[in-house]
């Protein structure tokens, strides 16, 4: 990493910033080290190798090698125009396949690369991530793809099973195929939009049963009404930012069922980080945790009365200079045993769990300035045990909270003392 960044970055900084990652964030190393190169400005952490590569077959891949060349057939191909960091450019990405199995592949930098589907490469400097337990290959940009000349590649036959598999809303994660899901309709949208020019009618909401809330979308007009119970077959689940949506494609049947239920509530949507990790997100997902850290960006801040961004130094990133309205918020870490996320609380919530009110923060920051706002509202909150309630989404340095819904949690410190000693001296 010293190597990547180079004096943009001292050693003793570079160490408080990983000590930060791995045990303040609880975040992998890989994504680390992609946090910290990305935010001092290095390299792509995708060029970031320590060894010569080395030649694997797909279905010897783990999803950790960092420096590997693979031989595959083009199964599928496609190019996507994507936006980062408000900037467009052009992917490659589809399928790859080889004698022993298939993987998802990206090339980020393709340049004037053009692949054809049928045909054999050899893919050099890649790099693999483990995603709902598939395996994927990245080529950064030291990542390179040559044709392999004279290789022919036969691949196996795949069985592909059109059955549906029943599953509960809170379980479903991205990635899903072939799902059968049973809940209440609790809103509906149609939107007009426009695709490759022509336009189109999305039908979309939120669906709903006693283990969590889903978004759902749909091309096809079922004549989904609030309040009725569906049975939806072969729906398959795509996730945005991290949060699953359920997607009812051609093959999907719908169909209007008289179970009676009592839809997901604050207590029964209840999850730990673990299990908001291995799903990716949700909506309307409550955490109890203690609240370890708060970040900067909290206590007074001003927005922009056009969008309610945030501003900086009286700057909104949209609008330019603007006179910005005050606010309070909270950005902290939840932890609750099993990992941590961040949060981000709204004003009522904010004051609800400090005590500063508005009028109180502002009479402080002009008395002694906006930083003592936060230090003091800091102290009123870290270590405090909080239930919080919102939607869940999740990227490269974890998951994180929109929070809706917040609240202290007081704890009977001798009852819960003597259930731990209880459960010690049961497992001696």
């Amino acid at each position: 990493m010293k190597r990547v960044l180079g004096n943009k970055i001292d050693e003793e900084q570079l160490i408080t910033e990983v000590n930060r990652y791995l045990n303040d964030y609880h975040v992998g190393i890989d994504a680390a080290k992609r946090g910290i190169i990305r935010k001092y400005g290095g390299a792509d952490s995708s060029s970031f190798v320590t060894a010569s590569s080395v030649v694997k077959k797909i279905g010897e891949l783990t999803g950790s090698e960092q420096n590997v060349d693979i031989v595959a057939k083009i199964v599928y191909v496609e190019n996507k125009d994507i936006t980062v960091k408000g900037l467009s450019k052009t992917i490659i990405s589809g399928i790859l396949g080889d004698e022993t199995g298939t993987a998802s592949f990206t090339i980020w930098e393709p340049g004037v690369t053009v692949l054809d589907k049928g045909s054999v490469y050899n893919f050099r400097n890649c790099y693999c991530k483990l995603w709902n337990e598939k395996v994927q290959i990245n080529l950064g940009n030291r990542g390179r793809v040559e044709a392999a000349a004279g290789v022919t590649m036969d691949l196996p036959e795949r069985s592909i099973s059109m059955s549906s598999s029943e599953c509960k809303i809170g379980s479903i994660k991205e990635g899903m195929g072939n799902v059968t899901v049973t809940g209440r309709i609790m809103s509906t949208e149609a939107r007009n939009v426009m695709v490759r020019g022509e336009p189109k009618t999305v039908y979309s909401g939120i669906i709903a049963d006693d283990t969590g809330k889903i978004q759902y979308s749909a091309w096809n007009d079922f004549s989904l009404k609030e309040g009725e119970t569906l049975c939806i077959k072969n729906a398959y689940i795509r996730a945005w930012k991290g949060i699953p949506q359920l997607n009812m494609g051609d093959r999907c049947e719908v169909s209007r069922v008289d179970s009676v239920f009592e839809v997901v509530n604050a207590d029964s949507s209840r999850k730990t980080v673990d299990e908001i990790t291995r799903i990716g997100g949700g909506l309307d997902i409550c955490v109890e945790g203690l609240i370890v850290d708060m970040k900067a960006g909290s206590g007074l801040i001003k927005r922009c009365p056009h969008c309610n961004r945030s501003i900086l130094n009286g700057v909104c990133t949209a609008h330019g200079q603007v006179e910005g309205t005050p606010d309070l918020r909270l950005k902290v870490v939840i932890d609750d045993g099993t990992g941590a996320l961040g949060a981000i609380i709204n004003r009522a919530d904010t004051e609800a769990l400090t005590g500063v009110t508005m009028k109180a923060a502002e009479g402080l920051a002009m008395a002694q300035g906006e930083g003592v706002v936060a230090r003091e509202m800091a102290s009123k909150v870290l270590m405090k045990r909080v239930r919080v309630t919102g939607n869940v989404m999740s990227d490269n340095f974890g998951p994180s909270m929109i929070v809706k819904g917040a609240s202290r949690v007081e704890v009977d410190v001798e009852s819960e003392a003597a259930k731990l000693l209880d459960e010690v001296e049961a497992s001696i």
